[in-house]
């Protein structure tokens, strides 16, 4: 069984915010794959499916954003996961904005919900960062991160979550690498060829 946790902090207003880009993505992937409608469970909203052959929750803790960790740590402790099963989404303010990375484990990087999840279940689980860039000044950050998308940036947020939902399978079916890359591709398409000249007739 999977566990995917989309991170943010609850209510209505903090719903558009760069820092809740983790749900937002969490919600993209439940529609997208006929999850079942959003249930308490875990200090959290759990929705249940199957993804890549396995069944799998996706998990939105309703705790705020820095008390993150015991949401997960309730459902993997009653899952009994291993944490190469739990798969978080979260905002990434080192990453540029529109870019996507996966790894497994690292530090928190100054992100209170990744901090709280380290503390509660340790570092090894799966991350896929959503870049939603930096303000520029360490000063900025809070009001950066709390704060909506800009009108110009929500059309990319919108394409690149459609692309998250719409590969997310392939994490798990072909690797980290294959979903970057397709996620790559959607974002930044090749230029189409130019028509091959037509050759003379003899």
């Amino acid at each position: 069984m999977r566990l995917i946790v989309g991170l943010g902090n609850p209510g209505a207003q903090y719903a558009g915010h760069r820092h809740n880009v983790g749900v937002m993505a969490a919600g993209f992937i439940a529609r997208r794959h006929g999850f079942s409608r959003p249930r308490e469970k875990f200090h959290g909203l759990i929705a249940e499916g199957d993804l890549a052959g396995d069944k799998a929750i996706i998990l939105c803790p309703q705790t705020y954003m820095n008390d993150s960790g015991r949401a997960v740590q309730a459902a993997v402790q009653f899952y009994k996961l291993d944490l190469n099963d739990v798969t978080v989404l979260y905002d990434e303010i080192d990453l540029v904005f529109g870019k996507v990375r996966v790894k497994r484990g690292g530090g928190a990087g100054g992100h209170n919900g990744i901090r709280s999840l380290d503390a509660h279940v340790g570092p090894d689980y799966w991350r896929v960062r959503i870049g939603i860039g930096h303000p520029g000044q360490k000063e900025l950050v809070r009001h950066y991160v709390l704060h909506d998308f800009d009108a110009e940036e929500k059309p990319v947020v919108e394409t690149m979550l459609n692309a998250i939902a719409d590969n997310f399978a392939l994490l798990f079916e072909k690797g980290d690498g294959a979903f970057m890359t397709k996620i790559a591709l959607v974002l930044n398409p090749p230029p189409p060829r130019a028509p091959r000249a037509a050759e003379p007739e003899s």
